[in-house]
């Protein structure tokens, strides 16, 4: 079978090319993808080339398949695996395998896997490690976006706190506690936002922080404090450069405790500075944003990890227990992960995209990989229908959905672009 598909052959190398995969092994399972949205690894993925831990010395020779974030459907199933899975099943894929101790990843490292393409093997490795889920729900890109939130969900869970006198660490954000989600307008910071408001263990305020005026008015046009108050959470939007003290600012909205729970979303100096000085006594600093430096480092106010019992983590990436978790919310309509989606497109923009990615201004970038469709912001669909029905109908659609992709929309494009 032939597949069309984006590969890495070096630095700043992405070629789309069309080529046959090679015959199915009983161990191995056929996909059919639909949607990748794409990621700011696979950027780095791209830019560094063999430089990169994932991807392979001899990729020249070797090109691999880029994209992770991925969704389809099973087109067909070894032997091996004709028990746990059926042709026609939907599935998501968890991408950090840890297989025997390789760094090796789909999206990453394999030729014949990865996400942006119209057909690709799963290895048997995915499915001996569990890592081929079932998704029952309606849409695609909401599988797509599991993984992202996955990372979102295993940070949550990896924060901790303490009781004085006692060595037992107490896994998870403070429930009813004080929540500051620093550079927080952007696609990850607005995915954290949502699994607040939503998941089982709700802080009772929540303040994001941004310095981008723009992103932070489609945050709270997204998020409208009174419908956070209808789940008991005072949620605020806080534009940090307009104040002469962000963290006095800040301070005072806690009354002046100081926050539980800081999620630090950018890898910027002066961000984790002032998240460390606005923790209260216990609190938790989760630097979640990834460096490219890697001597990058702030300073830190050890009194108080002395003296008050603050304390810095950080988590790259999720496990499979929080991409079910995802998947499972998702299904129930608990959380929306196309709040974190600005722009939609094809698969034959989806090598720029990905090289030019800290260029493009908004948040996820959504691929749908069997058609053909430039890189398109979600509020430039109104614009590009004056002269195209097609993007007339998907700004139709988006605007009843306060600007956001849906299943509605996503369905309007499978059935209306050319395959």
């Amino acid at each position: 079978m032939k597949t069309r598909a984006v590969r890495l052959y070096g630095k700043k190398d992405l070629r789309l090319e069309e080529f046959e995969l090679p015959a199915l092994q009983d161990d191995e399972i056929l996909v059919r993808v639909v949607s990748d949205s794409i990621c700011m690894s696979t950027y780095k993925a791209a830019i560094l080339g063999p430089e990169h831990k994932r991807v392979p010395k001899d990729v020249a020779q070797n090109p691999v398949i880029v994209g992770h974030e991925m969704a389809g459907e099973i087109v067909a199933v070894g032997a091996k695996w004709k028990d746990q899975f059926k042709a026609g099943e939907k599935f998501s894929m968890q991408p950090a395998l840890n297989y025997k101790g390789s760094m090796d990843s789909p999206g990453y490292s394999y030729r014949y896997c990865g996400g942006d393409a119209t057909y690709i093997i799963m290895p048997q490795e995915v499915m001996e490690l569990g890592c081929l889920l079932k998704y029952n729900g309606e849409s695609y890109y909401d599988a797509s976006l599991a993984e992202p939130m996955s990372c979102i969900i295993g940070a949550f869970h990896a924060s901790y706190h303490t009781t004085m006198g006692s060595y037992e660490h107490k896994m998870g954000i403070v429930e009813g506690g004080k929540l500051a989600i620093l550079a927080g307008a952007g696609p990850m910071g607005l995915g954290a936002v949502d699994y607040a408001l939503h998941c089982d263990r709700r802080p009772g305020l929540i303040i994001v922080s941004d310095v981008d005026e723009s992103r932070l008015a489609r945050a709270r046009s997204i998020f409208p404090a009174d419908e956070a108050k209808k789940e008991g959470i005072e949620l605020l939007f806080v534009n940090t450069g307009d104040k002469a003290d962000p963290v006095a600012y800040l301070r005072e909205l806690t009354g002046g405790t100081g926050f539980d729970d800081v999620f630090v979303f950018a890898p910027v100096k002066p961000v984790v500075e002032q998240g460390d000085k606005i923790l209260g006594r216990d609190g938790c600093l989760n630097f979640f944003a990834g460096p490219t430096d890697v001597n990058f480092s702030a300073a830190c106010n050890f009194y108080n990890v002395h003296y008050n019992s603050s304390h810095v983590m950080g988590t790259t990436g999720g496990n499979t227990n929080d991409m079910l978790e995802s998947l499972r919310l998702t299904e129930a309509g608990a959380i929306n992960p196309a709040v974190m989606v600005t722009h939609i497109g094809g698969l034959d923009s989806a090598a720029a995209a990905t090289l030019q990615l800290p260029e493009i201004p908004g948040g996820k970038k959504l691929i749908y990989t069997n058609i053909d469709m430039e890189l398109t912001a979600i509020d430039e669909f109104a614009a590009k229908g004056r002269s195209n029905p097609h993007f007339a109908k998907l700004a139709e659609i988006t605007q009843r959905n306060r600007g956001l992709w849906c299943a509605e929309a996503e369905r309007y494009l499978l059935n209306n672009w050319k395959q």
